[in-house]
C-alpha cells in the first residue's frame, strides 16, 4: 500500500476545463518540479508544505464519502509521486467515477496512458512567460487522445503565437481538446479572443477560471 502527501481535499465546482461548472472533489498532492512565474498554488509546491499522509484506500474512501463523481487529482505535480499508479488504478476500478489529472507537461505520460482504465489528462504546455517552456516533455503529445486536454496558459501575445505554433505542429485540433486560459490579471481576455479571430483558431476554447470570479482569487479550498 502506498502513501501520499495530501495538502488538501475539498469539494467544489470545476473552475475550468471540459467539466467547468460541474461538481467535483479535488485531491491536491504536495510538491512540484516546476516554478512557473504565475503559479497560484506555490504554497503547495515545496517539501515544507503541510500535508496529511494518506493511503490510496483512505483517499478512495474520502472520494466515495463525498458523493462526487468527478475527481480532479492536482498539485503541485501529482505524477511526481512514487507509486501514484496504485491510486490511479484504485479509482479507475470504479466505472461510476471520472478521474482527471492536472499535469504540468514535464512528466512523461506513456506509462500512465497504458493503464487499464487510464484517467483523462489535462496537460499544460508551458509558454514563454512561464519561464518553464524548456522543461516540456514533447513526447507526451503522442499519447493524448480525445478524452484529454492541452491547456495553454497565456500572459502575452508572444505566448499566444507560440501556442498557435504548437497546436499546428502537433495537429492538436481534433486530436484532443485545446484551451487557452489567460494568466489572471496579466492579459485581457479580449486580446485572446481577437487573436483567435485573426488566426481562425476554430476548435480552440477560451476559458476563464470560474473559481476566481465566484470567490476571492487568493482563496484556498474552492
Amino acid at each position: 500500500m502506498a502513501n501520499f502527501k495530501v495538502v488538501e481535499i475539498f469539494e467544489s465546482i470545476n473552475g475550468e476545463g471540459r467539466k467547468a461548472g460541474q461538481l467535483a472533489i479535488f485531491v491536491r498532492l504536495q510538491k512540484c518540479n516546476l516554478h512557473c512565474s504565475y503559479c497560484d498554488t506555490m504554497w503547495a509546491n515545496g517539501d515544507d508544505a503541510p500535508y496529511t499522509l494518506m493511503s490510496e484506500d483512505e483517499i478512495y474512501d474520502r472520494i466515495i464519502k463525498s458523493g462526487m463523481k468527478n475527481i480532479t487529482l492536482t498539485g503541485g505535480e501529482p505524477l511526481l509521486h512514487e507509486n501514484v499508479e496504485t491510486l490511479l488504478k484504485k479509482i479507475g476500478e470504479n466505472p461510476e467515477l471520472s478521474l482527471e489529472i492536472e499535469t504540468n507537461g514535464s512528466i512523461p505520460l506513456e506509462k500512465f496512458s497504458k493503464l487499464e482504465n487510464p484517467p483523462s489528462f489535462t496537460m499544460d504546455y508551458k509558454l514563454p512567460s512561464s519561464k518553464m517552456e524548456g522543461t516540456m516533455c514533447l513526447d507526451n503529445f503522442k499519447y493524448l487522445e480525445d478524452k484529454d486536454t492541452v491547456k495553454f496558459v497565456a500572459g502575452t501575445i508572444e505566448d499566444l503565437r507560440k501556442a498557435k505554433e504548437i497546436i499546428e505542429k502537433y495537429n492538436l485540433i481534433g486530436k484532443c481538446a485545446v484551451y487557452f486560459s489567460p494568466v489572471f490579471g496579466s492579459i485581457d481576455p479580449v486580446e485572446i479572443v481577437e487573436f483567435m479571430k485573426e488566426n481562425k483558431l476554430n476548435g480552440v476554447n477560451l476559458q476563464l477560471q470560474l473559481h476566481k470570479f465566484i470567490w476571492d482569487p487568493e482563496s484556498k479550498g474552492v
